[in-house]
C-alpha cells in the first residue's frame, strides 16, 4: 500500500504540473489573438537618412559546416544595406576541410568590396559562446545580427529589423523562423508544426504582455550595449542565447519580437541530428532554470505574473520529464485503479492529462490554421498532424528527460551542433554526410523496451477490472507505443 501510494502522488504531482503549463499556454493565446489586434506604432530609423543608418556588424558562428557553407556566403552576400555600414564576421572553428574552401570564398567575396573577415582562433573554448565574444571584441557595429549556418535571411532582411533600434530600450529584434524543407518528410512535419507554436504563440503570447522571451540563438538582432551591460555571452549552459536573453531583460532591457519578419532555415531531416538538437536544447533549459530561476524571484522590477511565466518558460524542457513519468505510472495506475474501487472516483478528478491535451489541442489549431485555413479539410489534416506531434513528442520524452535530469543535476558536457544537409527534397540524400554519427546510444534500447511497455499497457486494457476491460487509457498508451516506435526505428535505421 505504502509503494501505490507513492506512486499515486508522484503521478498526481506530474498530471497536476502538466495542467499548470497547459493554462499557461491557454494565456499564452488570449494574450497572442489580442495582439493581433494591435497595431505597431514603435518609432524607426528612417532609412532614407544616410545619417540615421547605424553601422551593423553580422556574425556567422560556424564548425565544420561543408555542405551549407556556400549557401550561407553566397546568402548573406546579397544582404541589401549600404557597404559603408555594413561588416561580416565567419567566426569559424572548424577543423576539417570546410575551412580551406571558406578561405577562399571569402576571399572571392571581398574582392568584390563586401567588408567580410574570416575570424579564427586557437581553441573552442565556450563553443559558439566563445566564438561570438571573441568576434564581439573586434565587432565595429552598433548591432549584432547573427546567424547560424542553415539560416536564408532575405536581402532586406536587415531594412525590417534594425529600424526597430530607434527606441533606445530595445536590447533585441528576433525574427520568426521558416522552414524551407517543412514537407521533407513526417520528421520535418513535425519540428516546424511545434517551432511555429513557439514563435508564434509563445513569443508573441509573452511579448507581447511585456513578458521574458528568448533570442532564438539565430535569425536576430542584438544592440551590441546590451550584450556588455547584461555580462557578454556565457558558455556555462549549452543555451547561451536563453540565458543571455534572460540577463539582458532582468536588467530592463526590452525585446521585441517580429512575426511578421520570416527568417528561413533548414529542419534536420535525420532523427539522430534532431535528437543531438533537442538534448541541446532541453538540457540548456534545465540549466538555465538553475542559474536564473533565484534571479528572476528576487527581482523587483518585474510583475509577479512576469516571475511566473519566466520560471514556466524556464520549466519548458522539464514537462518531457512530467509527461514521461505520467506515461510510466499510467500502466500500474491502471491496475491500482481497478483494485481498489473507492479510488475511482479520485481519478475521474484526476482527468488533468485529457484537459491539458484538450488546451494543446485549442492552442496549436489556432497557429495552424492561420498558415493553412481553417477550411473542414484543414481542420481535418490539423487533428492528424495534432496525434502525429504528440505521440511523436512523448516518444523522445525518455530522451529529453535525460538531457533534463542532466541539466538539474549541474552535469557538464559538450556543445554538440547539429549537423546541416542542405537537403531540400526527397531527391536529395543526407547518406553521406561525413558528420552524422555512426553508433546507436543506449538510450535507444529502452526507448524500444518502452514501446513495448506500452504495448502491455494497450493488452491491460482488456484484461483489468470486472467489467470486460477499462479502454479510458488506450488511447494514450496507442500514442506512448506509435511515439516510442517511431523514434526506436528511425533511430535504428537512421544508422545505416
Amino acid at each position: 500500500m505504502i509503494l501505490e501510494t507513492i506512486i499515486i502522488i508522484i503521478y498526481s504531482t506530474a498530471l497536476i504540473l502538466i495542467f499548470m503549463y497547459a493554462l499557461a499556454q491557454l494565456n499564452l493565446l488570449f494574450n497572442y489573438l489580442s495582439a493581433q489586434k494591435k497595431q505597431d506604432k514603435a518609432p524607426k530609423f528612417d532609412f532614407s537618412n544616410p545619417d540615421e543608418i547605424p553601422l551593423v556588424t553580422i556574425q556567422l558562428p560556424v564548425y565544420n559546416e561543408l555542405y551549407v557553407m556556400e549557401r550561407l556566403l553566397e546568402n548573406i552576400s546579397k544582404i541589401d544595406y549600404p557597404k559603408d555600414k555594413l561588416e561580416i564576421q565567419v567566426l569559424d572553428d572548424s577543423t576539417d576541410e570546410s575551412l580551406e574552401t571558406t578561405v577562399a570564398h571569402i576571399k572571392v567575396l571581398q574582392l568584390t568590396g563586401l567588408n567580410i573577415q574570416h575570424v579564427l582562433r586557437d581553441n573552442r573554448n565556450n563553443f559558439k559562446a566563445g566564438a561570438l565574444k571573441e568576434g564581439l571584441k573586434i565587432a565595429k557595429g552598433e548591432f549584432i545580427a547573427i546567424f547560424d549556418a542553415d539560416f536564408l535571411p532575405e536581402p532586406n532582411w536587415l531594412k525590417k529589423t534594425i529600424p526597430f533600434f530607434k527606441d533606445s530600450e530595445i536590447g533585441v529584434v528576433q525574427t520568426r523562423w521558416g522552414h524551407i524543407n517543412r514537407d521533407y518528410s513526417i520528421l520535418t512535419k513535425i519540428q516546424a508544426f511545434a517551432l511555429d507554436a513557439h514563435f508564434s504563440l509563445e513569443q508573441v503570447g509573452r511579448n507581447s504582455k511585456g513578458h521574458f522571451i528568448n533570442f532564438n540563438g539565430t535569425a536576430g538582432v542584438w544592440r551590441k550595449e546590451c550584450i556588455l551591460d547584461a555580462g557578454n555571452w556565457e558558455g556555462d549552459t549549452l543555451t547561451e542565447d536563453l540565458d543571455l536573453s534572460y540577463r539582458a531583460q532582468l536588467k530592463n532591457w526590452k525585446f521585441k519580437y517580429l512575426e511578421d519578419v520570416e527568417t528561413p532555415a533548414e529542419l534536420p531531416v535525420v532523427i539522430s541530428a534532431a535528437r543531438s538538437q533537442q538534448f541541446r536544447w532541453n538540457k540548456g533549459g534545465a540549466e538555465n532554470f538553475r542559474k536564473m530561476m533565484w534571479k528572476v524571484l528576487k527581482n523587483q522590477n518585474i510583475s509577479a505574473k512576469t516571475k511566473l511565466h519566466g520560471l514556466l518558460h524556464l520549466l519548458n524542457s522539464t514537462m518531457f520529464l512530467n509527461v514521461l513519468i505520467v506515461g510510466v505510472l499510467s500502466i500500474p495506475m491502471l491496475y491500482i485503479k481497478n483494485e481498489h474501487i473507492h479510488l475511482r472516483m479520485y481519478f475521474y478528478m484526476m482527468s488533468f492529462f485529457v484537459i491539458s491535451t484538450v488546451i494543446f489541442f485549442i492552442c496549436y489549431w489556432f497557429i495552424f490554421k492561420k498558415t493553412y485555413g481553417s477550411s473542414l479539410k484543414s481542420f481535418v489534416q490539423y487533428i492528424g498532424m495534432f496525434i502525429t506531434f504528440f505521440s511523436i513528442a512523448m516518444g523522445f520524452s525518455l530522451h529529453n528527460s535525460i538531457a533534463v535530469i542532466e541539466g538539474h543535476l549541474g552535469k557538464r558536457s559538450d556543445f554538440i551542433r547539429t549537423p546541416k544537409f542542405n537537403i531540400n527534397s526527397l531527391k536529395d540524400s543526407w547518406k553521406g554526410n561525413k558528420y552524422l554519427k555512426k553508433n546507436i546510444s543506449l538510450n535507444v534500447i529502452f526507448e524500444g523496451l518502452l514501446m513495448l511497455y506500452f504495448a502491455f499497457g494497450m493488452y491491460s486494457a482488456f484484461i483489468v477490472g470486472d467489467q470486460g476491460g477499462d479502454f479510458g487509457l488506450f488511447p494514450f498508451h496507442l500514442m506512448l507505443f506509435l511515439g516510442f516506435g517511431f523514434v526506436f526505428f528511425k533511430s535504428i535505421t537512421s544508422k545505416v
